[in-house]
């Protein structure tokens, strides 16, 4: 670990951000360059302190999940990501790994979209990052761990999964779920991740066993859904996604025109959305 040009790293690229690069607001007044090292903190959920210190010479070595949220928090472009983990005494993450890096490109539009749920996902359907509406929509997906963290696990695996969805519908969502991971599974192998997933999957539900056996393969969303919310009822939103060039994170838009119901509802969702944050953070 070189503790000196991580410290200069790290600073030299927060001072190369500005806070509207990133939707955060401006301030009336700033006397630092760039973002400050609590805004860089809380986009990397670390304490202030734990980055002041990396910055300071003074921190322990940061583990790889550290470096991955400090790669999304400074938007760093791949090679600058890998040089970070290298300077901070560890190898640099192969580009189909199981990392919550985000692909910058995503990122920037995302940091654009606060009046619309957005979020990012792996090819297996791991929640990398959520704005707050979509936190209010789904959820706070940061909740999940292990196998859990995938989307299509959870959906074979916790009821709970499901209630999101019209009963109507739910059929049609194992079907694109299962087809989903035939895509990641055939991109990564059946000793990647995507192949993990498969084993245990195969092992806990004799739907998903059932499905996959159909061989069935797709990458896409519905352009349509409609998603059942807890205090706002059900909410029809048009869906779009925004892939990476190697297919492996995907940006997810959900959307309702103007003057519909939907739309209104989603007005109403930023309310409740900011209200529960507003709720946390006291």
């Amino acid at each position: 670990m070189d503790r000196a040009a991580l410290a200069d790293f790290l600073r030299r690229r927060r001072e190369a951000l500005q806070p509207e690069d990133l939707g955060l607001p401006a301030g009336a007044r700033r006397r630092t360059r760039g973002l400050r090292r609590e805004e860089v903190a809380s986009l990397a959920v670390m304490s202030t302190d734990y980055y002041t210190r990396l910055e300071q010479r003074r921190g322990p070595q940061p583990s790889e999940h550290m470096l991955a949220s400090l790669a999304r928090a400074l938007r760093l472009t791949g090679d600058e990501r890998n040089y970070l983990y290298r300077i901070a005494g560890h190898n640099a993450p192969a580009s189909l790994s199981a990392s919550p890096y985000v692909a910058p490109a995503l990122l920037r539009v995302l940091d654009r979209l606060d009046d619309t749920p957005a979020l990012v996902l792996t090819d297996l359907g791991e929640t990398l990052v959520q704005n707050r509406m979509a936190a209010a929509l789904f959820g706070d997906a940061s909740r999940h761990t292990g196998l859990a963290r995938s989307a299509i696990y959870r959906w074979f695996t916790d009821p709970a999964e499901r209630s999101l969805y019209p009963e109507a519908d739910r059929d049609r969502q194992s079907r694109a779920q299962v087809a989903n991971l035939r895509a990641a599974h055939g991109l990564r192998g059946p000793r990647s991740r995507a192949g993990e997933l498969v084993r245990a999957l195969q092992k806990a539900n004799e739907e998903f066993a059932e499905l996959w056996a159909r061989h069935e393969v797709a990458q896409r969303f519905e352009d349509h859904k409609t998603l059942l919310h807890p205090e706002l009822g059900a909410i029809e939103l048009d869906c779009q996604a925004l892939f990476t060039e190697d297919q492996s994170q995907t940006l997810l838009v959900l959307t309702a025109p103007p003057r519909t119901e939907g739309h209104e509802k989603l007005q109403l969702l930023a309310v409740l959305g900011l209200d529960r944050f507003t709720e946390v953070e006291r």
